[in-house]
């Protein structure tokens, strides 16, 4: 326990650098998916091809993978990018793709006709998606973008294999100093699960929410 007090300042810092690199891949994989699945339900072949092409390859290939490629890729074409940045945008492409695929469904799973009859009375395509279609694709584009920020979360991890000093590799650290490796590892379990069960909480009021409005 004494170790656990002693290093409390680290495992809070780097519990700060997992929620910034989980908030930051939840944001930028949220707006890609927005734009993947409108893209390959509303754009032409220019576009959605391109788009299933990034969403059939992201969702292929481990978060792992993505980080290395991504830290280790870029500067062989003169993009240097912090261990940071790259997990983030791995994280972010990782997530666009999921949340690419769960937007197409839920837009794809409002009845047609009700897309047909708010073009009848006038509404153009903006206002059709944003009266009629997301509304109610929202509701249930929501349980599924849980689990993929749970996932998203947990794969945040991964950075500290980059040098990312997040809550993974900061306990690291700390067990490798002080050999308490069941205690800070249950910590870091805990603080983990903390993290996802307020996402999921906070998912399931949302559902609620859009559910009876």
């Amino acid at each position: 326990m004494d170790a656990l007090m002693t290093n409390f300042p680290l495992i809070m810092r780097g519990l700060a650098v997992t929620l910034e690199v989980s908030l930051l891949s939840l944001l930028l994989g949220t707006l890609l998916g927005f734009a993947g699945g409108l893209a390959m339900l509303y754009a032409g072949p220019w576009l959605r091809w391109p788009a299933r092409a990034y969403v059939d390859l992201v969702r292929g290939v481990p978060q792992l993978v993505l980080i290395f490629a991504i830290f280790y890729g870029m500067p062989t074409i003169g993009a240097q990018v912090s261990a940071f940045t790259a997990g983030v945008l791995a994280l972010g492409f990782f997530c666009g793709a999921h949340v690419s695929e769960i937007v197409r469904g839920g837009l794809d799973s409002i009845p047609r006709g009700q897309s047909d009859a708010a073009k009848a009375i006038g509404l153009t395509f903006r206002q059709r998606l944003r009266l009629v279609l997301l509304p109610q694709a929202i509701a249930r584009i929501l349980p599924a973008w849980v689990n993929t920020a749970v996932e998203v979360v947990k794969a945040s991890s991964l950075v500290s294999l980059v040098s990312v000093i997040d809550l993974m590799m900061a306990v690291q650290q700390i067990v490798g100093r002080t050999r308490q490796t069941l205690l800070l590892y249950a910590v870091a379990a805990m603080l983990y699960f903390l993290i996802n069960y307020a996402v999921s909480v906070v998912g399931r009021r949302l559902e609620r929410h859009f559910a009876h409005g």
